[in-house]
């Protein structure tokens, strides 16, 4: 009997013995008067439990039955779900298994099976909030994890996403490394998804920006800070018309950062459960099955319905902007020097200004060539090179044993050199003075 109770019945006592009318009792009960007299009469017949409400110790007529619970242990129990959490698993159990069971029923049979326990929350850091922005498209942050994402199944891969700042609309894709090359794919798929957004958002890696080079006892503050070249991120990004804004911390880009979090509990999990092993089959899973997920589940509306991404015109030639881009010199001949090859521009493209001009090399993703000076791609085919014809083999003579300095036996100039007559003083003079 709880608190509450003992005290109903104390006041109902007290009504029994008209200590106090009936009417004050339901006053202070906060009852009608003719429930008060219920309430006497099944004092009057039952004892004290008439306070206590019956239905009190019997089972829900809505409750699920053990069979259920049974079953929905037994699915939980494979190993495929180990760490799964009541959300993830309810939604799996719907959706694989049939079983429509709620998330807090699940935490309790999973909490009784020993398969989920309870987490205390804790503070963490508190960091400055910043709200978000007003459009889609206005600010997309941009990042690369780097995580065990088939859980030993097959190769190591990486995962690039991109998420929205004003809606968390997500896009990524898994690839084999965090290269240039890498990250210009996983851009040219948003381009031409979405279109050119304001703004990207990255933090201050190799790809994105150049780091001036440093001794380490030369201190940073007292030098004015030199402008670099770009990366060829960079240059691209500056060629579409993007901006890029680099964060000072993890904490600055923590929409995305968050993601990867949710990533990695909820990704890792459906690709063990989907069995996927490969790149191929990992990239199948997450357009197919994460990322509608999240972007029907987990997208919020901006504050400003407008879309600020902005249509590719026929001037972002996306095969030109995301390539490698360096500047070659044409030399008199019309020939181009470019990673140990010669190329020949065709007699044909041949134009004024041309020789001695620096030309854009553009080494695309697919691996072709591409040569382009002012607005005009030129034609070209590689130069076969001379090469120094080979000197003619010379038979190996065969190498003369070395002889020792004994070899032939012992020297004997030196005989007989003390017996020789010497000079005399006189001749000795003479000889020293004499001039040749």
């Amino acid at each position: 009997m709880t608190q509450a109770e003992r005290d109903r019945l104390v006041t109902l006592k007290k009504a029994k013995k008209r200590l106090i009318t009936q009417r004050m009792a339901a006053e202070e009960l906060d009852v009608t008067v003719r429930h008060v007299k219920r309430l006497l009469k099944a004092l009057k017949k039952g004892g004290d439990k008439a306070v206590i409400h019956g239905l009190r110790g019997r089972p829900s007529p809505r409750r699920i039955g053990e069979a259920r619970e049974r079953e929905a242990m037994e699915i939980l129990s494979d190993p495929v779900y180990w760490g799964f959490g009541p959300t993830l698993a309810c939604e799996y159990l719907r959706k694989r298994h049939g079983l429509a069971v709620s998330k807090e029923t699940l935490r309790k049979w999973m909490m009784k099976a020993g398969l989920w326990k309870a987490h205390q929350q804790k503070v963490e850091q508190v960091h400055q909030w910043r709200p978000r922005r007003s459009r889609w498209g206005e600010l997309v942050q941009w990042d690369t994890s780097d995580h065990d994402w088939l859980e030993g199944r097959g190769e190591g891969i990486y995962l690039i996403a991109m998420i929205d700042d004003a809606t968390s609309r997500l896009y990524g894709r898994f690839v084999r490394s965090d290269s240039t090359e890498e990250n210009m794919r996983v851009l040219w798929g948003y381009l031409e998804l979405y279109g050119r957004p304001l703004a990207f958002y990255t933090d201050k890696a190799s790809l994105f920006q150049t780091a001036e080079k440093r001794r380490r006892d030369e201190p940073g503050v007292d030098k004015d800070p030199v402008e670099m070249p770009p990366t060829q991120i960079g240059r691209a990004l500056r060629e579409l018309g993007v901006a890029w804004i680099p964060a000072h911390s993890a904490q600055a880009k923590g929409r995305v950062e968050r993601g990867f979090s949710t990533a990695q509990d909820r990704l890792v999990k459906g690709l063990r459960v989907a069995r996927a092993s490969t790149l191929e089959a990992a990239n199948r899973y997450l357009e197919s099955e994460f990322l509608p997920w999240w972007n029907q589940t987990l997208v919020v509306e901006p504050a400003n319905a407008d879309d600020a991404h902005r249509r590719l015109g026929k001037e972002d030639d996306l095969a030109a902007i995301l390539s490698h881009v360096e500047e070659r010199q044409v030399n008199n001949g019309y020939i181009v020097r470019y990673q140990s090859k010669l190329y020949q521009i065709d007699r044909n493209d041949v134009r004024v200004g041309l020789r001695g001009s620096k030309l854009r090399v553009e080494q695309r993703l697919d691996g072709s060539i591409a040569m382009r000076f002012a607005d005009r791609y030129l034609r070209t085919q590689v130069c076969e090179q001379s090469r120094p014809a080979a000197a003619t083999a010379q038979p190996a003579l065969p190498a003369k044993p070395r002889q020792g300095a004994n070899a032939g036996g012992k020297s004997r100039w030196m005989e007989g050199f003390w017996d020789r007559p010497s000079p005399t003083l006189k001749q000795a003079i003479a000889i020293a003075n004499a001039t040749s």
